[in-house]
């Protein structure tokens, strides 16, 4: 990630056996979204930026499901994850 300032940032959780879809786990702009890349840095949880997709999801709930119509560039992440985890 480059040193621009981080304006949104959205987490999302994936448990493939327990869970339909991922769900939106934390979310927020500005100084929160800035946290929330920390974090996922601290624990080595892969960053994947895209500003449309996170436009979408910040106005989703908290613990909401994502809706079927980004199932597909969410499964695209996911394996992006997966092959940064298989490399480690």
């Amino acid at each position: 990630m480059n040193n621009k300032r981080i304006k949104k940032a959205v987490a999302l959780k994936y448990e493939k056996h327990k869970m339909k879809a991922p769900i939106v786990t934390a979310k927020g702009q500005g100084f929160i979204a800035q946290k929330i890349v920390e974090i996922a840095k601290d624990y080595n949880i892969p960053i994947y930026e895209d500003d449309t997709l996170v436009n979408f999801l910040i106005k989703l709930e908290l613990n909401e499901e994502i809706p079927e119509e980004l199932y597909e560039i969410i499964a695209k992440i996911l394996v992006f994850i997966y092959k940064i985890n298989k490399d480690k």
